[in-house]
């Protein structure tokens, strides 16, 4: 059978009319007395999950680290809502928009686990971090701490303060194989000095998956009086976690990344006491200090994404958020666990489960990445993204509840082959 033929026979599934959500939410219930370890392989489960969605035959795709796009349910959500703002026009937006916006960050700080007075709704993780890099009181000679592994928007934003400011970078490594969370702990110890004044450390790395220890890093941070911003980029609604429990002062994510709400919503979380400390993105006028909305000023925005975040949510809580990190963990282990240890192939991301979960980063040593992204998507049909710096050299692979392990099966074939040469 052709490659191409295979894939759209992958795809048959989610042909015809997609499940409503009331018939979604119907059939989950009746695997409420299931485990999420015992459905996290059956196949059966996850194959009525990915009815919910309309794939593109063209080719697999794995590459939803970028953008989970919406399941059906809730892209008519989001069609509705666009249709009614656009039906009530200025009315909606002179009178209940910021009511709206403000049911949907209380919802999200109530899944965040954190008070609603310490989260705000933005466009993007690199609004919120940027927010927060631009928004400090630097002094020259002040310190940032920070990895090469890090996010370029928010990297760019430190070297553009190093240069406003007067501030140092200092840029750490982090292993893609550490032998215990000490050895990354005291990696950012190191850099640490009595002139540090904020730490930036990803939750999950965002080019190989890998789960740094959150909380291990903000206590030594703040046992060395430096404050710590965690991207969590590709941590929300990937797996589970409150904000708070991981002791950091900052914290931003994309919504439209592993919640599948529609592009152009994230969220800044903001420990209380730190809300004062910030300088606004955008001039808003007088606001008590510790008023988190002193930072959430951004002018006319898409509004009808930010009521599509209360749907995404639904939906993500109707899977149930340990039957998805359950499900994404078992993917990147099926198909991991088959290409580790194949000369040739450098897995880039730690095999302990607790260290991380869907996202994982496979290079072939002949190959340089952009070659090896190419012949995936030419050859194999596969889509996914190239990373060649910070000592990763492979290509992302970020499949979805909708993904199949025979999808899995073909990216793993194509490795065993072009390993061989």
């Amino acid at each position: 059978m052709k490659k191409r033929s295979f894939i759209k026979g992958l795809a048959l599934v989610t042909v015809g009319k997609p499940l409503s959500l009331k018939a979604m939410e119907s059939f989950l219930n009746e695997h409420d007395h299931l485990t999420a370890g015992q459905l996290a392989g059956d196949e059966t489960f996850w194959q009525t999950i990915r009815k919910g969605y309309k794939l593109k035959e063209d080719y697999i795709n794995l590459e939803n680290g970028y953008y989970c796009f919406q399941p059906e349910a809730v892209l008519e959500k989001f069609i509705g809502h666009a249709r009614n703002v656009n039906y009530q026009g200025s009315w909606y937006m002179r009178t209940v928009q910021w009511d709206n916006k403000k049911r949907a960050a209380e919802k999200l700080a109530e899944l965040a686990g954190c008070n609603s007075d310490e989260l705000i709704i933005t466009r993007n993780t690199t609004e919120s971090l940027d927010m927060v890099i631009g928004g400090q009181d630097w002094k020259p000679g002040d310190e940032a701490v920070m990895a090469e592994q890090d996010y370029g928007s928010m990297l760019e934003m430190f070297k553009l303060v190093a240069k406003r400011y007067g501030v140092i970078n200092k840029i750490v490594s982090v292993p893609n194989h550490p032998k215990n969370d000490e050895e990354i702990v005291d990696l950012y110890a190191k850099a640490i000095t009595a002139k540090t004044k904020l730490l930036m450390v990803s939750h999950m790395v965002n080019i190989t998956g890998h789960i740094l220890p959150i909380r291990k890093i903000c206590d030594m941070a703040h046992a060395k009086g430096v404050k710590v911003m965690v991207d969590g980029a590709h941590a929300f609604a990937h797996f589970r976690y409150n904000i708070p429990d991981l002791g950091c002062d900052y914290y931003g994510s994309s919504l439209h990344k592993w919640l599948s709400v529609p592009l152009g919503a994230g969220i800044l979380y903001v420990r209380k006491q730190n809300i004062g400390d910030v300088w606004p993105l955008l001039a808003e006028g007088d606001r008590r200090p510790d008023d988190i909305g002193r930072l959430n000023h951004i002018g006319t925005h898409p509004v009808h994404t930010d009521l599509t975040i209360t749907d995404a949510i639904d939906f993500y809580l109707m899977i149930g958020p340990e039957r998805k990190e359950e499900r994404l963990r078992f993917l990147q282990e099926y198909w991991t666990s088959r290409v580790r240890n194949i000369p040739g192939v450098m897995v880039n991301t730690p095999a302990d489960p607790a260290r991380a979960c869907g996202i994982a980063n496979v290079g072939i040593t002949r190959l340089k990445p952009s070659e090896l992204a190419e012949t995936l998507l030419k050859k194999y049909r596969i889509w996914t993204v190239a990373i060649d710096y910070a000592n990763v050299q492979g290509c992302r692979i970020s499949p979805n509840v909708y993904t199949t392990p025979a999808e899995l099966d073909v990216l793993v074939n194509a490795i065993k082959e072009l390993a061989k040469g």
